[in-house]
């Protein structure tokens, strides 16, 4: 009778243990979708924020054509990636040819004096630390999902539901990326 109580015991803890663990993935996943849609959300404003940053520039520098071309070309491709690693790619392109922008805007005091390019350009850089922070907590999210779903017994119940790993939102070129930054004030 003993035995019979002590193999319930370890049946009854086992299955409560197991959907403790599936629970947690379940969980883990949906903050894992959750915080992927708040880059999306941070992305779009920025998306809907460049074609009126686009037009302010344009009425101080109308001859660099080119460039909005590519600035557009980019925001169409950062909008159509959907997978971390496409985003990445994209929304390094895209910051990229803003960057170059914001160059070319240096060459005309008068829109650089201009309050309503100072207050996209402001409204862009806020955009830009949200997504920054927002792809920080979906790595951060992705990190412990990752974990969970390798380790130890919980591998056994993510192998079992097909649970799989989700993609980090990593530097396109890291390289790049990590250089420090040079400041020079002559």
């Amino acid at each position: 009778m003993l035995a019979v109580l002590i193999i319930l015991g370890i049946i009854l803890g086992t299955t409560v243990a197991a959907i403790a663990i599936y629970n947690k993935l379940i969980r883990l996943r949906n903050t894992v979708r959750s915080s992927w849609s708040d880059i999306d959300v941070q992305c779009k404003k920025r998306y809907d924020l460049v074609p009126n940053l686009i037009e302010t520039v344009k009425g101080y520098a109308s001859h660099e054509r080119n460039l909005f071309e590519k600035v557009t070309e980019a925001r169409t491709l950062a909008m159509r990636a959907s997978s971390p690693s496409d985003k990445a790619k994209a929304e390094n392109i895209l910051s990229d040819t803003l960057k170059t922008l914001f160059a070319v805007a240096e060459a005309y005091p008068d829109l650089k004096a201009s309050s309503n390019f100072l207050q996209l350009q402001t409204q862009l850089k806020e955009l830009e630390d949200n997504i920054e922070n927002a792809r920080r907590y979906y790595n951060a999210v992705v990190r412990d999902y990752n974990i969970l779903i390798e380790s130890f017994p919980s591998n056994i119940i993510a192998l079992s539901f097909n649970f799989k790993q989700e993609e980090f939102f990593e530097l396109e070129t890291p390289e790049v990326e990590r250089k420090p930054v040079k400041v020079s004030f002559s």
